[in-house]
Formats: structure tokens, sequence, C-alpha cells
């Protein structure tokens, strides 16, 4: 076919998953998943990860290739996602990206270079230390130094403005240079992107139903399960699900609740990943409530294999 990959993204219970399955049988496809929580380990339920039966044989890449307790960054995914898309290329296959984790599409398919930002501890102690003698002075240091970016981010939101900075000082450039937003890849890969969609009643419901799916599907006992091993302050553990499951079981609140908060952070997890795909030009948008599991399919199929306009 010539392509180089395709992307199948869109918010949380839309139905990326069955679509990509369907899609990797037709065209000899392996699945590469953008998904920021399904790359840890023990991370099943609440990460609605694909489980073996769903796969139906299809191999899967980045699910459970990190540890709980281990950082992932944007920069790792991105090379571990390019070694395996290029590996299930040498193979003659076509590789199928799929997830609703923006910021892992967006490092694929725009070319950024996370290359010149690794982390660096001392600098980021050094301003952590100052946020705790004064708390709110790294923000307005971001704000002097890149404004758009400190717009953007609240000022109690110390992690990611110590990073601006961080990324500012690494590279010599502000972070709103660096990514603004979605930007077009130069290059020559072609790369079809389709996001799912459907009304905002509709995906509310399908939250709904997934969340009461986890709960009696098991997934309070995962997260006592992953509480016996890991403290619940980790990253990965204030994932949507694991937080508010976390906070029942240390008697914050009631069962009841903690399901109803999970039902309303995931709703409001998917908005936000509606107004940042829809940044996106590139994104060919299929209403999921408009076309069929046979319709959806056919219509996924011909976007992908249609010819390059610019070939």
């Amino acid at each position: 076919m010539g392509k180089t990959f395709c992307v199948i993204t869109g918010p949380t219970a839309c139905g990326k998953t069955a679509l990509s399955i369907r899609l990797a049988h037709a065209l000899d496809g392996e699945i590469v998943s953008a998904d920021s929580v399904q790359v840890y380990c023990h991370l099943d339920i609440g990460s609605a990860k694909p489980t073996p039966e769903e796969r139906e044989g299809v191999p899967h890449h980045l699910l459970d290739c990190v540890e709980v307790d281990e950082p992932l960054s944007a920069a790792q995914y991105q090379r571990l996602a390019k070694c395996a898309i290029a590996e299930i290329q040498a193979r003659g296959k076509m590789p199928i990206v799929v997830g609703g984790t923006g910021l892992y599409i967006n490092a694929l398919t725009t070319g950024l270079d996370f290359t010149g930002a690794a982390p660096d501890d001392a600098f980021r102690a050094l301003w952590q230390k100052r946020e705790a003698e004064e708390p709110g002075c790294a923000h307005r240091e971001l704000l002097q130094r890149d404004p758009v970016t400190a717009k953007r981010l609240h000022p109690n939101d110390k992690k990611r403005v110590i990073r601006a900075l961080e990324v500012l000082h690494l590279t010599g450039r502000p972070l709103s240079e660096q990514a603004p937003g979605f930007r077009q890849d130069k290059g020559s890969e072609d790369i079809r992107i389709i996001g799912l969609t459907m009304p905002r009643e509709l995906l509310y419901a399908r939250i709904d139903q997934r969340v009461d799916a986890m709960i009696h599907a098991g997934l309070i006992e995962e997260v006592q399960g992953l509480l016996v091993r890991y403290d619940r302050s980790l990253p990965s553990l204030q994932g949507l699900g694991y937080k508010e499951i976390a906070a029942y079981l240390a008697g914050e609140c009631t069962k009841e609740e903690a399901i109803a908060a999970i039902k309303l952070g995931t709703r409001h997890f998917a908005k936000r990943q509606m107004t940042w795909f829809k940044r996106d030009a590139r994104i060919h948008w299929l209403d999921v409530s408009q076309l069929s599991g046979e319709a959806l399919f056919s219509a996924a199929l011909k976007i992908i294999t249609a010819p390059n306009e610019q070939e």
C-alpha cells in the first residue's frame, strides 16, 4: 500500500479498540497503543486495556511496557513507538496506532523533537526548593519568559510549570514554540488519522456503562492489589478510576461517591480530548452514531487505502 502508518483516535469509550482490530485483520496490521495508562503493567481494568481475547490474535505493542512506579515521558514513548512502527514495517505489516492520548499521537505524527529536553534533575530540584520557599515564583518566572505557556497552565500546576522552565533551560526555546498545539509534519510520511466521534449525550452514556462494567469486572480488587505494592501518590495511580477507588479504600468517600466521581471525571476527560483533537485539521472524523459497524469499518478502510494526493 505504501502507507507509513494510520492512526485511530478519539475520546474514551468511542469504540477505537473494536474498529482497530477489524482494520488490523483487513490490512495485515499490528497495533501500537497510544494510551498513557495502558503502557503500565498491572493497570488493566481501569485503563480499559484490551484483553487477550479482545485482541483476537492481533499483535499489540506498547502495552505493559513499564512498571507502575516507573515514569514514561512523551519523549520515551515517542522513541518506543517509532521503534515498534519500524519493526512492524520491516515485517511488511501495517502499523495501526490506536489511542486517545493526544500528546503521544502528536509526538508520533508531527515530527516534534524531544531529544534536546531530557530531564535535568538538578534544575528541577532547584525550582522545587524555590517554590517551597516562595509559592508561585515558578509561574511568575514562566510568565516573563514564556507567557503563552504560562497562561495555559494554572499557577498551582507546579509540575508542568517547572517542566516548562526546564525545557526552556535545556533547549533555549519556549515550550510554546516547540509544541504549539498540532503542527503538520513537513516530511514525506503518509499518515492517515481517523477520529471517532458521537453526540455528547451518547458518549456520556457509554462512559457510564463502561465505568459500571469496570466495577463489575473487579476494578476495586485491582486497585486493592496495587496498593499492597505501590504508593497511591505515584503518577501512574493518578489516572481516572485508580485515584477515586484509592480514595474509597482509604475511607475518604463512599463506594457510590467514588463511582460517581469516576464517571464525572471521565466525562470531563473526554471533553478535553475532543478539544485537543479538534485542533488537528488532518483528522478524518467519523460519527459512530451515524454509521453501523460495517459502514464504519468500510469508511475507515476507504480513508486509509485512498491514494495519497501528493503522490
